[in-house]
């Protein structure tokens, strides 16, 4: 008899949690999605339960006490709010990680999820079309701790079997949540001015080129690297998630489709460091390969989707703007 899926999300309650949990509770159902984060909170039409997941008797009584046959490990700090205490990012993000890998170990865990980023890569790797196995020198305590961390699922899939699963996200683009501190949060901000027609002071130059993803295709390839078999997944660190290469200058320019008027000035800080170390695209064909990915979503479409619910929540007619 096939064993009923029962998830745990950690996390749920950042930018890609909430999508991914709301997809995850439509697949398996309300009752078999046990969603938590740091801050509880009610959602729509589901809750998200405290967990601490730096507790490893937390993490494991949980697990135990929900027969959690999938994990979705999403709880970290990102990378420009982790400038500001590395150390403390550093404990965050590993001890938690390790936690997860632990309880999954002992409880037969069938598979766990972790979120890298591109930000593994720092200016050793090529700066375009970045390959899967190209050189790992991180600049950030958040990078630092996503390269370990994807060793770390290695490490586990090797010695003990568990099957770990991974993607190395770009920058996402939702308009589900605000930004949560990342270097690629300009992208999401960006579309919140515009709708409400308020001039935005962008922290990167005009031509910073680097990798975006919109949500929708984020949670997507999450979920089709999860369903692949697992004979297919021939990476055990991380995969390069490729969607599309973006550019403030040409972000804007698709909004002002929409948004003709719209204003923005250039005043790079601290961030701008951080992404001139990141790729300005990336190579995804071990992703293709080896389970089928494929991006849909172009800068336009983005900027359709954008602007269509970002106009709804601030009560506004996308159209009124033509």
């Amino acid at each position: 008899m096939k064993r009923e899926e029962k998830i745990l999300i950690t996390g749920s309650g950042g930018q890609l949690g909430t999508t991914l949990a709301k997809a995850l509770i439509d697949r398996y159902g309300i009752e078999n999605v046990t969603a938590t984060d740091l801050h509880p909170k009610t959602m729509d039409a589901w809750d998200i339960g405290f967990l601490d997941t730096t507790d490893a008797a937390s993490v494991e009584a949980i697990v135990k006490k929900n027969k959690i046959s999938q994990i979705y490990h999403l709880a970290a700090i990102l990378s420009a709010n982790g400038e500001s205490n590395p150390i403390q990012t550093w404990d965050i993000n590993i001890k938690s990680w390790l936690n997860v890998l632990e309880a999954a170990r002992k409880y037969q865990v069938t598979k766990v999820f972790f979120p890298s980023s591109i930000a593994v890569f720092g200016p050793s790797a090529s700066k375009a079309n970045t390959s899967q196995t190209d050189f790992l020198d991180p600049l950030t305590v958040y990078g630092i701790s996503k390269a370990a961390g994807e060793q770390w699922g290695h490490y586990f899939f090797s010695k003990y079997g568990l099957d770990v699963r991974s993607l190395r996200y770009p920058g996402v683009i939702s308009h589900g949540t605000l930004p949560g501190g990342g270097t690629t949060d300009y992208a999401v901000d960006i579309y919140h001015k515009a709708v409400q027609n308020i001039p935005y002071t962008c922290y990167l130059t005009e031509d910073t080129a680097l990798p975006m993803i919109y949500m929708d295709d984020a949670v997507r390839a999450t979920l089709e690297l999860m369903d692949a078999p697992k004979d297919k997944i021939r990476t055990r660190t991380s995969y390069n998630l490729n969607g599309l290469t973006i550019t403030p200058k040409q972000m804007v320019d698709s909004i002002r489709q929409w948004f003709p008027q719209f204003e923005i000035a250039y005043t790079p800080d601290f961030r701008q460091s951080i992404a001139n170390a990141w790729p300005s695209s990336i190579d995804g064909l071990h992703a293709k390969n080896d389970w089928n990915w494929s991006p849909k979503y172009s800068l336009d479409d983005i900027s359709n989707e954008m602007i269509s619910q970002l106009s709804k929540t601030y009560n506004m007619e996308k159209d009124s703007v033509f």
